[in-house]
């Protein structure tokens, strides 16, 4: 079974309809029919939360959260260890502290990043990643 992280700018892709949706779409249909594990870090659930609140106000964040509910979605949380592991990803890489923790979850679970963001190809190879870059 193949096991995914979404990052931020996965979610807000397939909420906001963007062209690489249907990319995303593929991995939410086979995690529906079992052949596919989702994961993502609390905290880059909460960025894309703390992004609607502050762009379309608190009933759009409380609406968007109830209708990514039933999505086979599973979100971890940010345990000392995974805040030590990505505090680790951000020092050796260099990347933002939030996408440490979409990496170090990539790590932790042997699994495949899906993100749009290119600040992951300063990991070079260190693990597999759907690009959402159309």
């Amino acid at each position: 079974m193949n096991t995914y992280v979404f990052d931020a700018s996965a979610l807000f892709a397939f909420l906001q309809k963007k062209p690489e949706a249907p990319k995303i779409n593929r991995i939410l249909k086979d995690a529906m029919r079992g052949e596919a594990r989702i994961l993502m870090s609390a905290v880059n659930y909460g960025e894309v939360y703390g992004r609607i609140l502050r762009d379309y106000g608190l009933d759009q964040a409380l609406t968007t959260v109830r209708a990514v509910g039933p999505l086979p979605l599973e979100i971890l949380d940010a345990t000392p260890q995974r805040a030590f592991q990505a505090a680790e990803v951000k020092a050796r890489y260099k990347l933002y502290y939030v996408d440490s923790f979409a990496a170090a979850l990539t790590i932790e679970h042997k699994a495949t990043l899906v993100t749009s963001d290119s600040d992951f190809r300063k990991l070079g190879h260190a693990f597999p990643v759907v690009s959402l870059k159309v």
